[in-house]
């Protein structure tokens, strides 16, 4: 008899690491899959939707003007509702550390569902950083009944808070899953926004990609974050810097008063999933405060500065493929300037075993699930 799963996420990030899961599932007949999105964020996460060629059964289609933690939650919770009493699935999957997540293990839990938790067990221990999501995985991860976790260090962080060793997998990553299969598909697509890359971006110059967006880095450590990329642009005459930039207003606000007028940092509109791939593939060095790009960057060769004072994924840090710098003007500089000049340190760092997968995540998870069955 057919097992049936239900497969929540709602942001970009979540679906790009659920994609590759979905597929796999559907691919195996001993399963009924279907897909709920919350739409926690709309317009990103159809882009994915849409790469993927990924329909959701069930879209609760949440996303609010000037919407917070508070109405959201309640929301998730509320309008997972009558989905899980219609299909009543057997195993419910959650990815990660969002909002979605947390509301929808809960929501599981009250429906007598398996709560499956992939990419479990990252922590910081520090339930302000990163805000909410540290908390957000941390009762996830109390909820779910099978654990999903991308290293060893996951794992261990999951063992010692108690869980059953049993009920926890190391996977690697799904979203090395989706790097890899889009990696290949983005140069064969045709794409408006890669085309345009191609026709602003300068490629005879050192490409920097700058992303950045996280709630604990807004004020002071925003503009710290502008003055360094500032100070790198005016330092070093072959580069260009490119910055895709969220579209919150205390984002917004502060990289264009203080970068808005520079001559090598271009400042463009946030991009769909296939053209930053694309260009983080082209890229020589990337500065971000994302979590999945952490991941991702190492999988391609290209070393991670990462703007933030801690990180669930220490595993980078140790491997050596990424280096915390914070919001530090002095040490972004130091450490992204170092890198653009010392090429045998460059090149050292560009070669380090990416310590996330294989791409073969998805394959893993969905044959210890089968043998649940």
């Amino acid at each position: 008899m057919e097992k049936k799963v239900l497969i929540i996420f709602g942001t970009r990030p979540e679906a790009i690491k659920m994609a590759p899961l979905v597929k796999e599932f559907k691919k195996d007949k001993s399963f009924n899959t279907k897909v709920c999105v919350t739409a926690q964020h709309r317009e990103m996460l159809d882009q994915v939707l849409d790469f993927f060629e990924i329909k959701p059964d069930y879209d609760l289609n949440l996303m609010k003007p000037g919407q917070n933690l508070y109405g959201l939650t309640a929301a998730i919770i509320t309008g997972l509702q009558p989905v899980l009493e219609d299909f009543q699935p057997d195993f419910v999957c959650v990815h990660g550390d969002t909002t979605t997540t947390m509301g929808s293990s809960i929501a599981a839990f009250y429906s007598g569902a398996k709560v499956c938790h992939i990419e479990a067990g990252l922590r910081t221990y520090n339930k302000k950083s990163p805000f909410p999501e540290e908390i957000n995985r941390t009762i996830t991860g109390h909820i779910a009944d099978y654990h999903f976790a991308p290293t060893q260090t996951s794992f261990d962080n999951l063992e010692k808070e108690g869980i059953a060793s049993k009920n926890i997998l190391i996977t690697g990553n799904t979203v090395i899953d989706a790097l890899f299969e889009s990696v290949s598909k983005v140069d064969t697509i045709e794409d408006p926004e890669i085309k345009k890359l191609k026709e602003e971006l300068d490629f005879t110059k050192r490409i920097i990609l700058v992303t950045g967006h996280r709630r604990e880095n807004h004020g002071q450590g925003f503009i710290n974050i502008c003055n360094a990329l500032k100070e790198i642009g005016e330092s070093v005459e072959n580069i260009q810097i490119i910055y895709p930039v969220h579209l919150n207003p205390k984002v917004q606000k502060p990289v264009y008063d203080i970068l808005g007028k520079q001559d090598n940092i271009k400042l463009i509109a946030p991009l769909a999933y296939p053209a930053f791939v694309w260009l983080m593939n082209k890229c020589e060095l990337v500065i971000t405060d994302s979590g999945g790009v952490q991941e991702e960057a190492p999988s391609l060769g290209k070393p991670v500065l990462v703007m933030r004072d801690t990180t669930e994924r220490p595993e980078a840090v140790d491997a050596g493929t990424v280096i915390l710098v914070g919001t530090n003007t002095k040490k972004i500089v130091d450490e992204a300037l170092g890198l653009m000049k010392d090429k045998k340190r460059y090149k050292l760092m560009s070669k380090l075993h990416n310590p996330y997968g294989d791409g073969k995540a998805s394959i893993r998870i969905v044959k210890f699930i089968k043998n649940l069955v």
